[in-house]
């Protein structure tokens, strides 16, 4: 479970990380401008702000839920190039998983 907190030492107090230890929870906080624990996510919502939501203008939530994920299934998923799938896009690069191999 990954959790943007909205004050960090919540949850670093002595009861929250007990609670975690006795559910064999780990527990995992990146310092503060250091955001590298959930680097994945955190280039996710930076594209999905550049490329999207801070290009448009939305008159309702409804228009910015099928904008969002208009671009979601069809730009990022199916047009744009992603440098960890050797810059295929992922619907590409899942494509080529699935080929069977004739070794």
């Amino acid at each position: 479970m990954l959790r943007r907190p909205f004050e960090s030492a919540q949850y670093a107090s002595a009861d929250y990380t007990k609670r975690l230890h006795d559910h064999a929870v780990r527990l995992s906080m990146s310092a503060p401008g250091n955001p590298y624990d959930n680097a994945k996510a955190e280039s996710f919502f930076k594209t999905l702000k550049k490329e999207e939501v801070n290009a448009n203008t939305y008159s309702s939530i409804d228009e910015a839920r099928r904008n969002i994920g208009a671009f979601l299934e069809t730009t990022y998923n199916r047009q744009r190039l992603h440098s960890a799938l050797a810059y295929k896009p992922p619907t590409e690069f899942e494509a080529d998983l699935s080929i069977p191999r004739s070794d």
